[in-house]
């Protein structure tokens, strides 16, 4: 043990429910990951066809290639789409190629409408451009998830857990 937060775990007789706890994080965090991830998309997703999401007038403003009463939906069922993808992990591939796909759409009002996502550039932002900066979260968790593709559930278990 070396950090202070592990010599007073040791000290407080605590490292046997510390290496439980952290165990139950390294067993099950991935899932709880992937699932909450599932459902952020498709709760967000949802609410753009079902005309109640508080991005939609962001969303009409950035675009201009595709009628915005077309793309709104359209990018609400991509969204469920990932969500779904993210839910059932034989998708999931899929779901982080179109979320990738998707993401750099989901930054393009940071460079259009700079006045909607800053109150002072680059760090004032306003609750648009908070929105906006959460994906990058998005974007590391489906980086996690991502690097998990290639391996059956069993070998994410600690080797211990599999026996």
């Amino acid at each position: 043990m070396s950090s202070i937060e592990e010599r007073v775990i040791e000290r407080l007789g605590l490292e046997a429910l510390d290496r439980r706890i952290a165990g139950w994080m390294r067993r099950n965090g991935l899932s709880v990951l992937r699932i909450g991830l599932g459902i952020v998309f498709i709760w967000f997703g949802l609410l753009k066809p079902l005309g109640m999401s508080p991005a939609e007038e962001l969303v009409r403003r950035v675009v201009y290639v595709v009628p915005p009463d077309l793309f709104v939906p359209l990018l609400g069922w991509w969204e469920v789409a990932i969500g779904v993808g993210l839910l059932y992990r034989p998708f999931n591939r899929t779901a982080i190629f179109l979320l990738f796909l998707q993401m750099p759409g989901t930054l393009l009002p940071l460079v259009l409408l700079p006045e909607v996502c800053f109150t002072q550039a680059p760090w004032g932002l306003t609750l648009e451009g908070q929105y906006i900066i959460k994906n990058a979260v998005l974007i590391g968790a489906a980086l996690v998830v991502g690097g998990t593709v290639r391996e059956p559930d069993s070998a994410r278990e600690p080797s211990s857990a599999r026996r």
